[in-house]
């Protein structure tokens, strides 16, 4: 929603910058590929809608065909990741309590048991290193990383991680849609990654997913989990669930490819934009390599003071905010009774962490505006 007066003459009650807004492909960008779906007659099951917006994702990400798969959403793609990798049913999923709930139900739902980690300070993801040191891999099926609101995971440590302890990772790559495929340091190994392509990511379909990995094996499993178990046979081979994506889906894929490049570049302009203004506040911490080569749809930022306390100013300022993990899923009450190590450092990540509005098109003035407001909030 647009302001209604300039920031200078606004008041709390008429001035509005909403947390996001999400924009999918127009209704005249989708005709072309709608028309081809009334045409074919073909609606699901591995359409040529899906098998051709695969094709061009692989390219987008500079991956094999065989490397690419889509599925219905990230949290089905999630658990059937975890599948493919043969995750022990039962063990223990190490798992970062600094991530969104969806990341602990997609391992409870694939019959393992979420174990909350802490992170690191420096990049608010779990250390290989300290991992390694663990006294209990034995009872550890799997391991899921969290890229933390897009920022880049190195994908290489953890490709070694699984190889010397034979424990397989999953990196849940949510958010990282660009930094997957504009960093060479975040492009899939033989960990799969995990991008979502719901509605309020940097590239969306909807709902949707997508898994990266240099492991043909993988991939042709996750596949076969997302179709019932079923492949090159009428008979269920493995244990699987139904996780495919439709036609319409991919139709609104291949439009938002399209335009791919006029967004992102969209994108960038604002991060930059956050980024310089936010220099006026010293107090203020950007998260750990925002923007650095890389844009996604969020400006996670740490303050200083209460942060539920500056929630509430800047929403009587008109700026919508967000506290996006809250205290992390351990405290969740579905999920208090999981098993969980000491997490120092997420919850001092936690206990300062807010997201500011943040949209392809939000405009420079509003970005002033909400850095404002920030400022006034922070000197309360």
């Amino acid at each position: 929603m647009k302001p209604k007066k300039s920031p200078t003459m606004a008041g709390a009650s008429d001035y509005t910058i909403p947390l996001m807004r999400p924009q999918l492909p127009t209704s005249s960008q989708l005709a072309p590929y709608l028309a081809e779906i009334d045409a074919n007659r073909w609606y699901t099951n591995f359409g040529p809608l899906v098998l051709r917006f695969e094709k061009r994702l692989a390219a987008h990400f500079r991956m094999p065909e065989s490397g690419v798969a889509v599925v219905a959403n990230g949290t089905t793609a999630l658990s059937a990741a975890l599948m493919a990798v043969g995750a022990r049913p039962g063990s223990k999923c190490l798992v970062p309590t600094w991530t969104f709930v969806a990341s602990a139900a997609a391992i409870w739902a694939a019959n393992l048991t979420p174990h909350f980690i802490d992170v690191s300070s420096r990049t608010w993801e779990p250390d290989p290193d300290a991992l390694r040191r663990r006294s209990d891999l034995g009872e550890v099926g799997a391991v899921m990383v969290v890229s933390p609101f897009g920022s880049p995971v190195n994908a290489r440590p953890w490709d070694e991680f699984w190889s010397e302890t034979g424990i397989p990772v999953i990196i849940d790559a949510a958010a990282a849609f660009d930094t997957v495929a504009s960093l060479d340091g975040a492009r899939p190994g033989r960990c799969p990654v995990m991008i979502s392509l719901h509605a309020t990511k940097a590239f969306g379909v909807g709902e949707g997913g997508l898994v990266l990995s240099t492991s043909e094996q993988v991939i042709h499993r996750l596949r076969q989990v997302c179709n019932f178990g079923i492949w090159g046979s009428e008979e269920g081979q493995i244990l699987g669930y139904n996780g495919k994506l439709s036609e319409y889906h991919a139709a609104v894929g291949l439009a938002a490819l399209d335009g791919w490049a006029m967004r992102r570049t969209e994108l960038m302009s604002r991060t930059l934009r956050y980024s310089q203004e936010l220099k006026r506040l010293p107090s203020v911490a950007l998260l750990p390599a925002y923007g650095d080569g890389w844009v996604s749809v969020y400006c996670t930022i740490q303050v200083p003071g209460n942060v539920p306390a500056i929630v509430d100013r800047m929403a009587s300022l008109g700026v919508e905010t967000r506290r996006w993990w809250q205290d992390g899923v351990h405290v969740q009450p579905a999920y208090r009774g999981f098993p969980s190590d000491d997490l120092p450092v997420s919850a001092d990540i936690a206990a300062h962490a807010l997201s500011l509005p943040f949209s392809h098109d939000i405009s420079d003035e509003q970005i002033t505006y909400v850095v404002d407001s920030l400022a006034r909030s922070l000197d309360i």
